[in-house]
């Protein structure tokens, strides 16, 4: 179960991030709550996969969920560069996320 909140939480942080970019510097209200909705239920779940969870490979794993989300969402939504580097790089943290859910803690 541990694994599952991991994820949540992963995906909730692409939530918060994406929310903070639609809110214009927290001066839309709506997306600024959204955002800081996500990052409650980001920080939630992230604190119950940590029973779990080894402390860093949660937090590696956290962190790596979100820099993908973030980094597909803005080429998906926002028009950023898609180039062969860039997603060779998104690939690899891919990689790196499944290794550390593979390797023995």
């Amino acid at each position: 179960m541990a694994w599952v909140y991991l994820s949540v939480a992963g995906l909730f942080e692409i939530g918060w991030v994406l929310g903070m970019k639609y809110s214009d510097g927290f001066s839309k209200p709506l997306p600024a709550l959204a955002s800081v909705a996500c990052m409650a239920i980001s920080f939630g779940a992230l604190l119950l996969a940590l029973k779990g969870v080894p402390m860093g490979t949660a937090y590696a794993v956290w962190t790596g969920i979100g820099a993908v989300g973030v980094a597909l969402a803005g080429i998906w939504l926002f028009d950023e560069a898609a180039t062969p580097v860039r997603l060779g790089c998104i690939a690899l943290v891919v990689i790196g996320i499944a290794g550390l859910k593979l390797a023995p803690a």
